[in-house]
């Protein structure tokens, strides 16, 4: 038998007991396509188990997910966390009840494609990985913002994975070693964005293993569609960073005015439109392109906004622990 072989041979009867914990607050609209997509999951059934934890939900999130103890073929177990409103703390509460050597994350609104988990485990046969970020795609998109997301990559992995302080992964598709965990800690329950970022670089920082990329593992997540939507976001996205600032020494975002913007937005109409249009005539740019400069200065605001008014809670620096 050749080296091909017997990798081939070792990646098949590679399959580690996997718990996929998801947060989920007021999703009774994802839960049925959710439920849907880890139905369609390739990987060993009888090797993963799906903990659904319900964040204190008030639209019958919680007997929605009891109908899917009941009624469905693979192992789901509905968990519930009343007492922190977060989804750090949520996936506490799942990685506490996980059985898994493997602890997988994603988010009740994205869609998992059916080889998802079997590709985001399979790199951890190198027992030098104790993180795996798969790649986020988008839903097909209909409105013109999200078609604009889309052409910009907004949710791939690549810019976390290219942050210049420490590579990170989103937990919208994430795994991560439970041994990592016991040595690490758990997500920080009371902080509200940037969880993702600081577990990774806390597990990291200890030098116990090494982050891997899987771009064949794939969840699919939908953009945003307003102005309002896409200001909420990166203005979340803010707050992010100036959380990791106090917890980790990040470099904070520089200021970005309202004078600075209505400058780029003068110029922007004086030379860029113009240059745009004539390749727009030359069928080399479509009205997409036109978009570039006033959408990226909205969210270079509203991050820079949302980084100004982020104030972390003293009680969120806490660390849980298995």
């Amino acid at each position: 038998m050749n080296n091909e072989s017997l990798e081939t041979t070792a990646t098949n009867t590679f399959k580690p007991q996997v718990s996929v914990v998801v947060p989920i607050y007021n999703g009774t609209a994802d839960l049925p396509e959710l439920i849907k997509c880890l139905l369609a999951q390739t990987y060993r059934k009888d090797r993963v188990e799906y903990l659904l934890v319900d964040n204190n939900s008030s639209d019958g999130t919680s007997e929605l997910l009891k109908l899917a103890v009941l009624n469905c073929p693979i192992k789901i177990r509905a968990l519930s966390e009343q007492e922190i409103q977060s989804s750090y703390a949520a996936r506490n509460t799942g990685i506490r009840e996980a059985v898994g050597e493997i602890i997988a994350f994603t988010d009740a609104d994205c869609r998992p494609q059916p080889q998802w988990l079997e590709e985001l485990v399979q790199p951890f046969i190198n027992p030098n990985i104790v993180i795996v970020a798969g790649e986020i795609t988008a839903l097909p998109s209909n409105s013109f913002l999200e078609r604009y997301a889309d052409k910009q990559e907004t949710l791939s992995q690549k810019h976390t994975l290219a942050n210049k302080f420490c590579a990170y992964g989103q937990t919208a598709n994430l795994a991560i070693r439970r041994l990592a965990l016991e040595k690490a800690g758990l997500f920080r329950p009371y902080l509200t964005t940037g969880g993702d970022a600081d577990i990774c670089w806390r597990i990291l920082q200890l030098e116990i293993g090494n982050l891997e990329f899987a771009p064949e593992a794939i969840v699919q997540h939908r953009h945003r569609t307003t102005l309002k939507e896409l200001k909420s976001q990166w203005q979340r996205y803010g707050r992010s960073n100036s959380y990791l600032h106090e917890l980790h020494d990040v470099e904070l975002m520089r200021e970005i005015s309202k004078r600075e913007c209505y400058y780029r937005l003068f110029r922007w109409l004086l030379k860029e439109v113009p240059k745009t249009s004539v390749k727009a005539l030359l069928g080399k740019a479509s009205l997409l392109d036109f978009a570039n400069t006033p959408i990226g200065l909205f969210t270079a605001r509203a991050r820079y906004i949302g980084q100004q008014q982020a104030q972390l809670p003293p009680q969120a620096k806490k660390i849980e622990w298995l």
